[in-house]
This record gives structure tokens, sequence and C-alpha cells, in this order.
């Protein structure tokens, strides 16, 4: 029965290499070992049950061992083999080490007792890792990372501790060593390098690029929504708001002073009709009454009627007043009320006389 069998990388140091060590025991096994290190295989538990055996690699015969003698080793400049454990170590280890190796055991008259087939990777591995972040136009950020050696290396990315999600990366593959993150991506970001005998990480620390995501109305009117440089900001910047003016006051408010002023002047007119009645009536008075009669009561006549004018003035004056409280500053040109009638002028006043 084949079974594909695991390895373990444990790291000597550079100046050392990597040593691998390799389960062959088992048909079909696969093992992995870095360029340049060392490679342990374990070929059998024991050999003292086992008169002869052969380890082939590509067919040509590298190590043959008979009654626990080892009658050949065609790399014997940088391996050794291990009878008390039969476990056979190359040192070294190059690309041309990579292969299909075959292990043969045989009884005591020559005759095969068995066969295993092992398969052998060597790679160089990844020594160390790069990241480099820059900041796009738009906001996004590209972040590269690179590594030193290392053959057929994959690439994996962690935000945080976790996988990153199509949410936080814009299309493309996570896989590969190159990404870009959106705007709104921050975080403790990891690359991991690794291939069959090695892997190494790389973390750096990812802020935003100092953009803002932006919905709103621009001061020309216009709907902005998107991302920007905050600091250059200028799309959703409320205008500055300017003093109002007594113009601008007055536009505002003109619909109502035209109200006010308005019924101003229906009043005055309504009070000079009243007036301008009452005084036709006293002159067709002062010619059909004799003059001391028509002195006493005249006089008291025009004292009420002024006295009706100045309740009059006093009323539009409180009007006049609180137009201007309610409307702030507001002036406008007005006419100077004349307050007494004089001559044949006329003004219509509605007077109410009270005996």
């Amino acid at each position: 029965m084949k079974a594909v069998v695991g390895f373990m990388v444990i790291l000597l140091g550079v100046s050392h290499g990597v040593e691998t060590h390799c389960d062959g025991r088992q048909d079909g096994a696969q093992c992995y070992g870095a360029l340049g290190g060392t490679v342990d295989i374990q070929l059998m538990d024991s050999t003292s049950e086992i008169p002869r055996y052969q380890l082939l690699k590509n067919l040509l015969k590298i190590l043959d061992v008979r009654e626990k003698m080892i009658l050949s080793n065609t790399i014997k400049h940088r391996s050794v083999f291990f009878p008390s454990n039969g476990t056979f170590r190359i040192n070294n280890l190059s690309r041309t080490d990579s292969g299909k190796y075959t292990f043969q055991t045989f009884d005591s008259d020559g005759t095969s007792s068995g066969e295993r087939i092992l398969q052998l990777f060597f790679q160089a591995p990844v020594f160390s890792v790069l990241l480099v972040s820059e900041c796009l136009s738009q906001g996004e950020m590209r972040v590269s990372c690179s590594s030193e050696g290392g053959d057929s290396p994959q690439y994996s990315w962690t935000l945080d501790g976790r996988t990153l999600t199509d949410a936080e990366l814009l299309p493309g593959n996570i896989k590969t060593n190159i990404i870009t993150l959106k705007q709104h991506v921050s975080g403790h970001l990891v690359c991991s390098v690794k291939n069959l005998v090695s892997k190494v990480s790389k973390e750096q620390r990812i802020s935003i690029c100092g953009f803002i995501f932006i919905n709103c109305t621009s001061v020309n009117g216009t709907q902005v929504s998107g991302w920007v440089y905050e600091a250059n900001n200028t799309l959703c910047i409320e205008p500055t708001s300017e003093p109002t003016t007594t113009t601008q006051t007055a536009m505002g408010h003109l619909p109502l002073i035209s109200g006010v002023l308005s019924t101003l002047i229906i009043f005055l007119v309504v009070v000079g009709t009243a007036i301008c009645a009452q005084r036709k009536k006293q002159n067709s008075k002062a010619k059909a009454t004799p003059p001391s009669c028509y002195s006493a009561e005249e006089e008291n006549d025009q004292e009420e009627i002024f006295a009706d004018l100045r309740v009059v003035k006093q009323q539009a004056k409180q009007l006049e007043k609180r137009a201007e409280l309610e409307f702030g500053q507001v002036k406008y040109s007005k006419r100077p009320w004349q307050t007494e009638p004089t001559g044949d002028d006329c003004l219509y006043v509605n007077v109410h006389k009270f005996r």
C-alpha cells in the first residue's frame, strides 16, 4: 500500500543548513529537503535480518550493503549510512539529488524479497521577506511582498490574525505577492511566504492613506459621493456665512413691511376722510349759526377733532415702532405726517365725536 509521508524541517542555522528527516519505510513516500541542507532517510527499522539491500536513484545504484558491509557508495564524500538504525544521510543537497529512489531487499541467495519507491524533492528555502506599501491616487493601498531565495514560493496574507476578505481587497488573487487594499482597511498585516521546505513571515502596521468617504451636495449644487483626500477636501465644506446686511434683511421682510405700510395708509385715508367731512359740516354750521353761538361749540368740536387726531397720530407712531422692532434696523423712506390740516387741505379722517 502506497502512502504519502510528511516531513519535519528543523532549522539549524544558515551556516549549518537545514536538516530534514524523511521516513522511507512506506512505499510511495514523498520527502522534501532544502538545497544545501541535509536529509536523513530512514530505510528500515533494523538491518540485522536483511542479508542484502540496495538504494538506487533513477535506476543507478548509489548504495549497496551485504551482511552489514557497505560494498559501494557512489556519493560517500557527502553521505553516510548507519546500519544500526537503517538511516542513510545525504549532506549538501543539490538539485540533482531530487528524483525517484528505489529501495530493494534480497534473500541470502540473492533473490529479491521486496521493493519500495521513495520520491525526494529538494528546494531552495526562503531566507527573508520584504514588505513595501504605497498609497494610490484614490486612497487604496498597494502592498508588495518579495522574498529572497526560495523555489516555488507561495504567498498568503492575514489582517489582525484572520484571512483578508473580498470586502477589503480590490479584485485580485490573495495568493499573489501583490495585493491592493481598499481605502478603509487598516490593521496588522502579515505576509507569509513558504515552499515545501521553509516558511518565513513579515508583518507591518497598515493605516489608511488619509482619504475619507463623502456623500453630500457640493457648494455648486453637485451631488458628490466617493473617496477624497481629507486634507485637500473642498467639495463639501459649508460656505462661510456672511453678516446679514440691512438690504438683505429688508428684502427678506419686504412682504410683511408692505402689509404694515398698507395698513397705515388705509388707516390714514379713513381718518383724513372723516376729518374732511367734519370740517365741511362745521363750515356749513358757521354760515347758519350766529357768531356768539358758533364760537363755543366750534371750539369744543375742534378740541375733540384735534384730540382724536393726536390719538390717531400716537397709534400710527406705535405701529411704526412695532414694525421697526420686528424687522431690525430696517429703514424706509416716509413723508412726514401733517399733524394738523391747514388752509384748504383736505385730510380724510373718520372721527367719532363723543358728547
